[in-house]
């Protein structure tokens, strides 16, 4: 098909008519040196940031909520006593599902993030990362944002930001990097970590299971115990046999659970599988980066061309 004869039919009948699928190919067909011109142009700028980009590794442990065997008696004598432990305010216990459903949120928590970049001086490691030196083992931090020889931050930001990160914009990137999931089906959890170095990655993922497992140890030792001197003081004031003898049983599972929390190390959260130290990186992928890239050209490319068909029709059609 002449694309000219095709143009001359289009002014003789209607300007604003839409063009066939076969006209729109050989007006792209025409210009595919213009086409190709963008799709290499376009492929070499996402090659290059491709190539760039760091390599990302991910770190993940399974874990399966920790048997709560204080729970399960203190369930028995809830349904005996509960009336009584009610009354006295005491925590009869929450199954194991409902431990690690407050401990994952206690985890994406904002103070549970805060303590933790503070007590392993994570910072820098969250703020300024940039690179991961697998000879060495070393990161390599961002020069523009941390200055590793002088160990001082040297970014340049303006207000509300300083120029050392705060805690609350810590906290963002830690959300971020630290993901903590649970299959609703079968109760595991996974706690993963991604970072630039694959053994800092694996060091945060075992250092969060670590310390969930010792907040949540440390909570219910504290409210035991509290609800321990709470008891003691109400069978002090009682002389009803029967209510010293339910009062006692309350006092035996406090102590029980203190007990329990105190011997064991794996609290909440019973490792399955660990993290590990990952061989492959988990992004990016360079290739489907490249290729979005060449498609991303090409469609540049073939709407420029169009774009230029449609202007130079309209000015012919206007001189005319």
């Amino acid at each position: 098909m002449n694309i000219n004869s095709s143009t001359a039919e289009r002014k003789n009948t209607k300007h604003d008519e839409e063009l066939t699928f076969s006209e729109l190919l050989i007006i792209l067909w025409q210009g595919k040196l213009i086409v190709i011109s963008f799709s290499f142009f376009v492929l070499a700028l996402f090659t290059a940031y491709a190539v760039n980009m760091p390599n990302i590794y991910k770190s993940e442990a399974l874990l399966a909520p920790a048997e709560a065997n204080t729970n399960s008696a203190m369930s028995g004598i809830g349904g005996q006593l509960g009336g009584l432990a009610s009354l006295a305010g005491v925590n009869l216990g929450a199954a194991s599902g409902d431990q690690s459903a407050l401990a994952i949120e206690i985890i994406k928590s904002r103070k549970f993030a805060s303590d933790f970049i503070v007590r392993y001086d994570l910072l820098k490691d969250l703020m300024a990362a940039e690179k991961w030196n697998p000879k060495s083992n070393q990161i390599q931090y961002d020069p523009d944002t941390y200055d590793a020889q002088e160990k001082k931050w040297v970014r340049d930001v303006s207000f509300p930001y300083k120029q050392k990160p705060s805690l609350q914009e810590a906290y963002e990137k830690y959300l971020e990097f630290i993901k903590v999931s649970a299959d609703k089906a079968s109760g595991l959890v996974t706690i993963s970590a991604t970072h630039v170095s694959p053994t800092v990655a694996q060091n945060w993922v075992n250092w969060i299971i670590e310390d969930i497992n010792k907040v949540m140890k440390n909570r219910d030792v504290r409210e035991a115990n509290k609800s321990i001197a709470f008891l003691t003081k109400q069978l002090e004031q009682t002389a009803v046999a029967e209510m010293k003898g339910a009062l006692y049983s309350l006092i035996e599972e406090q102590a029980k659970t203190v007990m329990f929390a105190t011997v064991r190390d794996e609290y909440v959260f019973k490792t399955i599988d660990p993290a590990i130290i990952s061989e492959k990186k988990y992004k990016p992928s360079r290739a489907i980066i490249c290729i979005i890239g060449l498609l991303l050209g090409g469609f540049l490319g073939g709407v420029f061309v169009l774009i230029r068909y449609f202007i130079k029709l309209d000015s012919t059609t206007f001189s005319e």
